[in-house]
């Protein structure tokens, strides 16, 4: 909880090395577009309160009215940036999966994993047995260890409670964990993981429950802006998704879908409803790269769900990207295929594995995870009138926070004007806000 005050500061981040303002236009960005990360060498950022006031080169911002009264931070050396925006996360889990780990390196599949009680479902006990405070707790160390590495939004899906009352209550953990947190945090009710096992012979009752029960009492008591579906093998069929998706749109709220990752799907009947991410694609076909490259839709790509479950293959980022459609990166945060919040692994990743460069890596990890959220407005670059989401990096080239991986070298995060760094836990908030235990 944080005390407010009536006067809000006014801080000037000086001398940057690199700023990265992805200055653009509104819609998610395509083809050459995420290359372009608008630059400006010697950059300066102006902030009041919660919002960013100006941008642009130090010599010039130092003559605005309001910089004469402001905290000066040099960033001399460093590559200043939006903050990430982690559109696909699942953190209300209480323990690694450390059996299905090993269960994997002796060479178990994803499918026989789960077919064996592992996967989703070995999460569901505790998930089930802890208390809201628990779970809160635990998607708190989560977030922070996530702004840790220049993050500084989060999609949080429930998931692994498979009950009416587990996945309210994991979703209550979500917002209790989010108002203890400076940063923003984006709800999704993800009851349609897996069948739960007092579900397994009867599904379509299972399928009632979330369409009929869950959906409305998340919409009604606003726990969740979306409906997400793992849409997949045994998983949910593509006309349960459908049904379980128009429901969350007839009770006003967004939709998204896990599709692709271990088969491919024709994805038509989930394009009609206008998702704003559809997520994974790894078998994605090229009739639908074609139709994604026509909609807003957002594919979301998560690089570290295939290096953490030891596949050759990963997602087919170039065909998206060269095919005009917008691509945005994801860590996955999930205690089975890929334990990291590190959003500068993704990037790596993305650059070795799926081909990305660096500048479309960033852009992926930014402003398209912020239209992937429907954030765009407020999220994803650096410009007057955003909010104040700022990661700084020790570095002098952009380029490098794809280049090194195994190391963090974001130094500051900036989460809506509160000011974290990553080698002390003191946070100061420029909004003129002390926090309070």
């Amino acid at each position: 909880m944080v005390q407010e005050v009536s006067d809000a500061r006014t801080l000037l981040l000086t001398h940057a090395s690199q700023l990265l303002t992805l200055h653009g236009g509104g819609g998610p960005r395509r083809w050459t577009q995420m290359c372009e990360l608008a630059i400006i060498a010697d950059g300066a950022v102006l902030i009041v309160g919660e919002k960013i006031v100006a941008v642009g080169k130090t010599d010039e911002l130092a003559k605005h009215e309001l910089a004469k009264h402001a905290e000066e931070i040099d960033c001399s050396g460093k590559v200043v940036l939006p903050g990430f925006v982690d559109s696909h996360t699942h953190p209300v889990f209480t323990v690694p999966r450390l059996v299905d780990f090993e269960k994997r390196i002796a060479g178990a599949s994803y499918e026989e994993i789960a077919a064996a009680g592992g996967g989703i479902r070995a999460s569901l006990h505790g998930v089930r047995q802890s208390s809201q405070a628990t779970l809160a707790d635990h998607v708190l160390r989560a977030l922070d260890e996530m702004a840790a590495q220049g993050t500084t939004t989060v999609e949080a899906k429930s998931g692994y409670g498979l009950s009416f009352e587990a996945e309210m209550k994991s979703l209550e953990a979500i917002r209790e964990a989010s108002e203890r947190w400076p940063g923003t945090v984006v709800s999704t009710l993800l009851a349609a993981h897996v069948f739960p096992p007092e579900y397994r012979e009867n599904h379509d009752e299972y399928v009632r429950l979330i369409c009929e029960e869950m959906v409305p009492a998340v919409s009604k008591r606003k726990l969740a802006q979306f409906v997400d579906v793992f849409c997949e093998r045994g998983a949910f069929s593509m006309q349960r998704a459908e049904r379980i998706l128009r429901a969350a749109i007839d009770h006003r709220l967004g939709v998204r879908a896990h599709v692709c990752q271990l088969t491919s799907t024709n994805l038509a009947p989930l394009s009609r409803l206008h998702p704003a991410s559809l997520d994974h694609l790894d078998f994605v076909t090229d009739d639908d790269v074609s139709a994604l490259a026509r909609a807003e839709t957002v594919a979301t790509l998560l690089p570290a769900a295939n290096y953490f479950l030891g596949l050759r293959s990963f997602p087919p980022a170039r065909k998206l990207i060269d095919s005009g459609v917008a691509v945005a990166l994801a860590t996955d945060y999930n205690p089975g295929t890929a334990p990291t919040p590190s959003m500068p692994f993704v990037l790596s990743a993305a650059c070795t594995h799926m081909k990305m460069s660096p500048a479309e890596a960033i852009t992926a990890a930014t402003f398209n995870g912020a239209c992937a959220l429907r954030l765009q407005a407020r999220k994803g670059s650096l410009e007057p009138g955003k909010d104040a989401d700022i990661a700084i990096f020790d570095a002098k080239d952009y380029r490098e926070l794809a280049y090194w991986f195994g190391v963090n070298r974001c130094g500051e995060t900036f989460l809506g004007g509160i000011r974290r760094s990553t080698s002390a836990t003191k946070q100061l908030d420029i909004a003129g806000r002390t926090p309070v235990s």
